[in-house]
């Protein structure tokens, strides 16, 4: 029989990796961040019930808490906690401490604090969730009048627990899922967000499946969770495909630089193809096209794509706009001639149609 250190260890290991797959990548809009499984599965969800008027226009304050705020501000937001099991759950609410690392939004274990979660107050620390129950909570946000300008990371979980470790060793089971927090702290308006596409590199993984890398790198002054989608035209025997969704579990705080990847279908030809990539991240969207080819061995890197400049695409609008400035000349000449071919009133021909 395992010893009872060794038995907490495995159950430190295990709430660990349980926490980490739970919140992994930004949600849907509307929606909070749950762990992926089969659809007749229960499962714990969580959902912001309130948006600020202000930013009805930034799809990452559909999922998460997003705010810039001055010293000394206090403000809520209400959300939801649900669950679609057949049996009542007891689920316990707090804010815990977060932080951009490595392109990524991580967390820290069990209900480790930090300078906003410990700003941050629930008006009820449990709710006991009936079958396919929920229940709302409100946040209250007290930003203290000495807090320094920077923005800061947290998230409000909501978790459930077996009962516990049972006479015979196993360990308990432990299932949270969360809401991110982004605020940022400081006097005047909020800082400017922004980012630039870099290069971008077509590969084939081991088992043969075409993906494309874009080096994305965050220029503005506040944090951003960047997706978007590919598109692939003029392809071989002039396919198409797409458009393919990005992962979206890439974050970048302020100044930092990562990749964002695409994987494709694996019956695609190698190309080459033309592509567009359009990215987002929360207000700001970017757009890089060119050109592609993916390698033929799995496992292995393709050329970097061929960009189109910022001259190319500036010639190729202008070529479209004075495409269309034509064909709206040549209308109005046409018109303007058969004008001059009808003969006045009184002395029209039999033969005129």
């Amino acid at each position: 029989m395992p010893s009872p250190l060794l038995r907490r260890l495995v159950s430190a290991a295990l709430l660990a990796l349980l926490s980490h797959t739970m919140i992994g990548a930004p949600a849907s809009a509307g929606t909070g961040h749950r762990e992926a499984r089969p659809a007749d599965e229960a499962f714990l969800g969580i959902r912001l019930l309130e948006i600020p008027a202000n930013r009805m226009d930034d799809p990452r304050s559909h999922a998460f808490i997003v705010d810039h705020v001055n010293p000394g501000t206090t403000f809520t937001r209400r959300f939801e906690v649900y669950s679609t099991s057949a049996k009542p759950q007891h689920v316990r609410l707090y804010a815990g401490a977060a932080d951009i690392r490595g392109a990524r939004f991580t967390f820290a274990p069990g209900r480790t604090p930090n300078e906003l979660s410990s700003w941050i107050t629930l008006n009820r620390p449990a709710a006991d969730l009936p079958a396919h129950g929920s229940a709302p909570v409100k946040a209250t946000i007290a930003v203290p009048a000495w807090a320094t300008k920077a923005e800061r990371y947290a998230v409000i979980w909501a978790e459930v627990s077996s009962a516990g470790p049972d006479p015979r060793g196993n360990v308990a089971l432990v299932n949270r899922v969360g809401i991110r927090v982004y605020l940022d702290v400081g006097p005047g308006g909020e800082p400017p967000s922004d980012f630039r596409i870099g290069g971008i590199v077509p590969q084939r993984t081991g088992d043969g499946q075409p993906k494309v890398v874009a080096t994305v790198a965050n220029t503005g002054r506040r944090a951003i969770d960047v997706e978007g989608q590919l598109t692939l035209s003029a392809g071989p025997s002039s396919l198409s495909a797409g458009p393919f969704p990005t992962d979206r579990d890439t974050t970048l705080a302020p100044g930092e630089q990562g990749e964002v990847t695409v994987l494709l279908g694996k019956v695609l030809p190698d190309g080459p193809w033309k592509f567009r990539l359009a990215l987002r991240g929360g207000r700001i969207g970017h757009t890089a096209t060119g050109t592609l080819t993916f390698p033929a061995k799995p496992g292995s890197w393709g050329p970097p794509a061929s960009l189109d400049s910022p001259l190319t695409l500036a010639l190729s609008l202008a070529g479209l706009v004075a495409l269309v400035a034509a064909v709206i000349l040549l209308i109005g000449l046409r018109r303007l001639r058969a004008r001059q071919r009808i003969p006045a009133a009184g002395h029209l021909r039999g033969d005129l149609v």
